[in-house]
């Protein structure tokens, strides 16, 4: 009896110690991007898919840079990719970012770490349209480091975004 006592309490502490990710709403509004691929956070069978308030509501990162598609400083603001792959999970090597219009380019994994891409959803405290690169636009910190201003870096800063995949 005191045995059973004790892996009853024993499993109970286990169990409240699990850290689960929490459970994503659905969209209330049209959705904006749809993540899928390996992921363990998903709020329908096979990807997630978040609105403009959902993303709003993840923890906010700005960046104030120039660009070379926009004059002078800009401010960015949206959710840093790092805490798009924590909340959702994401595992893989690469991230297939795909464009409204179907364009696609492949960012590696360690891109997605803080202080680097930003999926921007506010360009200068404002909504940016389909017209100036929105809704979604992968923004890097170009201003902050020359590593930031190369080909490679410029490829992947990929606007009009509306889907990600994680990838092997």
């Amino acid at each position: 009896m005191l045995r059973t006592c004790f892996q009853a309490i024993v499993l109970n502490v286990c169990s409240s110690t699990f850290v689960f990710a929490e459970a994503l709403s659905n969209p209330e509004n049209p959705v904006i991007l749809t993540v899928s691929g390996q992921i363990t956070n998903k709020n329908n069978p096979t990807s997630a898919e978040f609105d403009l308030a959902m993303l709003k509501d993840l923890e906010k990162t700005t960046i104030k840079t120039s660009t070379i598609w926009t004059e002078g400083e800009q401010v960015f603001e949206g959710v840093s990719l790092a805490a798009l792959v924590g909340k959702l999970g994401m595992s893989g090597d690469t991230l297939r970012a795909t464009a409204i219009n179907d364009y696609a380019v492949e960012i590696p994994m360690s891109d997605a770490i803080e202080g680097r891409a930003l999926v921007a959803y506010h360009m200068n405290g404002e909504t940016m349209s389909i017209r100036e690169k929105g809704p979604l636009w992968i923004v890097y910190p170009f201003d902050a480091d020359a590593d930031f201003r190369t080909e490679v870096i410029y490829t992947r800063s990929i606007w009009q975004l509306d889907r990600i995949e994680a990838i092997e």
